[in-house]
């Protein structure tokens, strides 16, 4: 089966999407959650595709959060082992307009840019990070702020997730929500409101664009 959408702009997450920085990302919460005596499976699950200063603020309410914020952030950026480009993202990102595709990622500005550079991504001149938002995902604020970056309506964008935080942000800025396998089980994509379900940015192909918007052929796309 293949499905067809349109759309202005692509709007993209990039851990779990782009890049695959499972391994680091599980290291670093996992240290810090033996460190303050919580279950580390649990706090790496919470973890995903959220800001991590609210992770923070969830499991230590009374910390100095922006402290602890700083030393996570530090240990991420020096913990690239295992980072790795993703199926299907070079190819994706090279065959969209420039204009017409960004990020919007729960990482801070820092840590994104040493990810992306790491898997051999371009970096986008302008994009979304935890540094530029007040509420991270699943509020809808990343995906309204990326479109409007791209001078177009989240309603006319098809945002790419892997976690449920992500899929409901995009859902909840009426974006259209492609989620990826790459995360977490398809019953929890599908809960969260995955419009099409995927395995990977290899299933995905530009078909064509124009002025008037960009054709994306999905293989194999399970909707909803």
């Amino acid at each position: 089966m293949m499905e067809k959408i349109r759309c202005a702009a692509v709007l993209f997450d990039l851990d779990g999407v782009l890049v695959d920085s499972t391994p680091a990302v599980t290291r670093v919460w996992a240290r810090w959650a033996a460190v303050h005596g919580f279950d580390a499976d649990e706090v790496v699950h919470n973890a995903h595709g959220r800001p991590s200063i609210e992770t923070l603020r969830e499991y230590l309410p009374n910390a100095d959060h922006e402290k602890e914020n700083r030393e996570l952030e530090r240990q991420e950026i020096e913990d690239v082992e295992g980072v790795i480009l993703l199926p299907g993202a070079q190819q994706l990102l090279a065959t969209l307009p420039p204009e017409r595709w960004t990020i919007a990622t729960s990482a801070t500005r820092a840590l994104a840019k040493v990810r992306i550079e790491v898997a051999g991504l371009p970096v986008p001149p302008r994009m979304i990070t935890a540094s530029e938002i007040t509420r991270g995902k699943p509020n809808p604020e990343p995906y309204l702020k990326a479109a409007a970056l791209l001078g177009f309506p989240a309603s006319e964008c098809v945002v790419f997730e892997d976690v449920p935080a992500g899929i409901r942000a995009g859902k909840a800025a009426g974006a259209t929500v492609i989620a990826l396998r790459t995360t977490v089980p398809d019953k929890e994509l599908r809960a969260a409101g995955a419009d099409f379900v995927l395995n990977s940015c290899a299933d995905v192909t530009v078909e064509s664009f124009s002025s008037e918007g960009i054709v994306l052929a999905l293989n194999d796309g399970e909707k909803k």
